[in-house]
């Protein structure tokens, strides 16, 4: 699938959040799986194309808002996975320290 494609029929049949459109229509219409979608989408997003998204689907953004509303949902999923790795180090407590630890490539521990 081309990602231009994709921005010509969001634009077309799915402007504002009120026409957003649910994944799996997207990779049934463009016969692609949901990460390869999402990949389309992220890469549109960084052209800075105003893909917008919230809980019924994605659409072209039609107006400043959506673009901000997306931007905050997105910000609070960075805060969710970043709760998330703190919380896996933590759990690094957990496991016995007097294993051997390999050091990391391009780490300190040469």
């Amino acid at each position: 699938m081309q990602k231009e494609l994709l921005a010509k029929h969001l634009r077309r049949y799915h402007h504002g959040a009120e026409n957003a459109v649910i994944s799996r229509e997207l990779e049934h219409t463009f016969r692609v799986s949901g990460k390869e979608l999402r990949d389309q989408v992220n890469a549109l997003r960084r052209a800075g194309v105003p893909i917008a998204s919230d809980q019924n689907g994605y659409f072209y953004a039609k107006t400043e808002a959506e673009v901000r509303l997306t931007i905050q949902h997105m910000r609070n999923r960075i805060s969710g996975i970043s709760a998330a790795i703190t919380g896996l180090r933590h759990s690094l407590a957990a496991f016995d320290n007097t294993q051997i630890r390999l050091p990391l490539e391009g780490g300190d521990d040469s």
